[in-house]
């Protein structure tokens, strides 16, 4: 009640400026002064002023207000972290491969390519053998780079 008197009080002040500014031949000033003064009226007159002071007051409002602010807290909380693991799982991928243990070091294909050291002469036979047969398939791949002098 005492929201919607200062509400009309300030209109009715802001018409009486909006009527002196007209008498001085200021029109423009005068329709602005005249727009801005009604405002309040209407919100009177439909019923907003009556809402927000009713909002304002109630208690049941304030608690929704603080359940709103609790999901809005949680919304945020959870992007968040999903940013944070999203730039960490990126990072992860950008960095390369992830360090394998110790006893995977060795290649996948065993160690048919090399000569077991230490064992015996069967052994290295069969390996000089791979290895020829590995001399064989790059041979062309070191003509072209010594053509190239590299």
């Amino acid at each position: 009640m005492i929201a919607e008197t200062i509400c009309a009080a300030v209109s009715a002040a802001g018409l009486g400026i909006a009527a002196v500014a007209a008498y001085r031949k200021r029109f423009l000033t005068a329709a602005r002064i005249a727009a801005y003064a009604l405002v309040p009226l209407g919100l009177v007159l439909t019923g907003v002023v009556e809402w927000a002071a009713g909002t304002v007051f109630s208690p049941t409002a304030w608690v929704g207000v603080g359940v709103l602010g609790a999901a809005w807290g949680l919304f945020t909380t959870t992007r968040a972290v999903e940013r944070r693991r999203l730039a960490r799982a990126s990072a992860e991928d950008a960095a390369g491969p992830r360090p394998v243990a110790p006893s995977a070091s060795a290649p996948a294909l065993g160690r048919a390519g090399r000569p077991a050291a230490g064992s015996g002469g069967a052994a290295q036979a069969k390996g000089k053998q791979s290895a020829a047969g590995t001399d064989d398939d790059f041979s062309d791949i070191e003509a072209i780079l010594k053509k190239h002098g590299i």
